[in-house]
Parts: C-alpha cells; structure tokens; sequence
C-alpha cells in the first residue's frame, strides 16, 4: 500500500512540473536589421512580450544534403 501511495505522489509531482513547462510562448520572428549588438526582430504574437523579458534565440537549422542512390 505504501509504495503505491508513493507512486502515485512521485507521478503526480512529474506530471506538474513538466505541465509548467508547457506553458512558455513560441514565436515565429524574422530578423530585420543587425547593428553591432542590438538586433531588431519582427515577430508574430508580440504583443505576449513585455520590456525586460529574457528571450531565447536560436538560428535556424541548416539541412544537410542527402545523396541517395
């Protein structure tokens, strides 16, 4: 009876932090100017964003040619 006590507290804790994780927003954006350090995005759904908020920007993936026969 513990252990299933126990499990259940343990799945239910995962199942609550990972939901969190779920919530953070996605936007598309296209950079529009690069000058030095600052670098000016057009992006769809901005208005989610807010002065001082922490944005994480990666480049896009470059596909590798696949040769076939």
């Amino acid at each position: 009876m513990n252990k299933r006590i126990i499990a259940i507290v343990m799945v239910t804790a995962f199942v609550l932090a990972s939901a969190g994780l779920g919530f953070a927003a996605k936007l598309k954006c296209t950079v529009d100017a690069v000058d030095g350090k600052k670098v000016t995005l057009t992006c769809k759904k901005a208005d989610k964003l807010s002065v001082g908020d922490k944005v994480k920007v990666s480049p896009p993936k470059k596909k590798s040619a696949v040769e076939g026969c």
